[in-house]
């Protein structure tokens, strides 16, 4: 029997006796189908049944561990083109090895992303695999303080186990596009900067613009949400003066990319034939836009075999799939 297996099952009787309280006082303030108590008593009950890692209606680490079949999926939106692909992709992964995957949302805000991880965990699930985005969440410290087998995808927090794009190389191939057409006059749109993808596609496009020994300005890089809103005021901000405009764009994902494409058309400018743009990831509707999106694709299939791999892996385990670079018009040589 191995050390997981070993490991004892945190009761309520545990709860109650690091506490100092009764077992009826704990069952009431861990009971979820009443409204929470915002008592002394009971937030010290929660924070103690927190670091005993105690979960309601669960197994022992041991049973949990391939004893449903059931794999939790944490993304912030399934809205997000991007989570949804990747949602795909670990399900796919997951039932050609006769399992399943469940996916449970939370936004932005860290209190929803743990109550939602707790969600998955009361299901009994036999890992979980985040896609939730913070550089500064402390979600998966506590899962790796608990001993709950788990992986991110397509970030990493540089300590727990992490399956993703390799995102600097395909910051580099992005930027390196656009340089080999002739462009000098190159602006970024890259992603929040508490996203690892988002630091990392910023650091691939200005090593290639380094090579290159082309300047890149500070009010040529825009960090931003990676929503179509958040690239549309961004690109409206870069093609303001038209004086200063650059000649191609590369935004830190597709999303970003159609922001820009509108507001390249706002401004009379043709995609492709004025602007050059290129997105990220390569989601299905690039390829259907009026003008077709140059784009790396994100390989998510690979990450997603990856992740399911390293579930139960030790911390600092890191894999970084390749992505490719996928041409089309939005992208031409500059004009002279």
């Amino acid at each position: 029997m191995d050390e997981q297996q070993e490991r004892h099952v945190v009761t309520l009787k545990d709860v109650a006796a690091a506490s100092g309280v009764s077992i009826s006082t704990v069952s009431r303030v861990l009971d979820d189908r009443t409204p929470p108590s915002r008592s002394s008593t009971a937030e010290k009950v929660r924070r103690i049944a927190d670091e005993l890692g105690y979960r309601r209606n669960m197994f022992a680490s041991g049973l949990r561990r391939g004893a449903t079949g059931t794999i939790g999926v944490l993304v912030p939106r399934l809205t997000d083109h991007v989570m949804a692909l990747m949602y795909e992709a670990i399900e796919r992964t997951a039932r050609s090895r006769g399992s399943f995957a469940v996916v449970a949302t939370c936004g932005d805000d860290p209190a929803e992303e743990r109550r939602a991880t707790e969600t998955l965990l009361d299901r009994n699930v036999d890992g979980l695999v985040l896609a939730t985005a913070r550089l500064d969440d402390d979600l998966p410290a506590s899962l790796r303080e608990r001993g709950i087998p788990h992986a991110l995808v397509l970030r990493t927090d540089g300590v727990s186990p992490s399956a993703l794009g390799d995102d600097e190389a395909g910051g580099y191939f992005a930027a390196r596009h656009l340089i080999d057409l002739g462009h000098r006059e190159i602006a970024i749109i890259t992603g929040p900067s508490f996203t690892s993808s988002a630091r990392d596609r910023l650091a691939g496009a200005r090593r290639a613009l380094d090579e290159a020994g082309l300047v890149l300005p500070e009010d040529r890089v825009i960090s931003t949400g990676y929503g179509i809103e958040s690239g549309n005021l961004a690109g409206r901000a870069l093609l303001a003066n038209a004086a200063s405009r650059p000649t191609a764009v590369f935004a830190a994902n597709d999303n970003q990319a159609i922001g820009v494409v509108a507001a390249a058309t706002a401004a009379g400018l043709g995609v492709g034939a004025d602007l050059s743009i290129i997105g990220y990831n390569d989601i299905p509707l690039a390829a259907m836009l009026p003008v077709p999106l140059t784009s790396v694709r994100t390989p998510f299939d690979q990450i997603a075999v990856s992740a399911l791999d390293m579930l139960g892996s030790p911390a600092g385990s890191v894999t970084r799939a390749l992505p490719t670079l996928i041409p089309r018009a939005s992208t031409t040589a500059v004009r002279r």
